[in-house]
């Protein structure tokens, strides 16, 4: 059954990423940012599950939007 979202907020002015959602269902959080390609960074991961990437996401984002309970 596909996820139903939520959307919780945006900082962007145009309609671009990052954007925060809940999926209504379970509560989970997702996390829309452009995701981070250079291997450099990638290498610093711990604990990757297959299917697992890393995106940016900027901190007034989480602050502003991400549910406090």
């Amino acid at each position: 059954m596909p996820r139903k979202l939520r959307m919780l907020g945006t900082n962007s002015k145009t309609g671009e990423c990052p954007t925060l959602y809940e999926d209504v269902d379970s509560g989970e959080i997702l996390v829309q940012g452009c995701t981070v390609t250079d291997p450099e960074v990638l290498a610093q991961m711990q604990n990757v599950l297959d299917g697992e990437s890393l995106v940016v996401v900027d901190r007034a984002l989480l602050i502003n939007f991400a549910p406090k309970e």
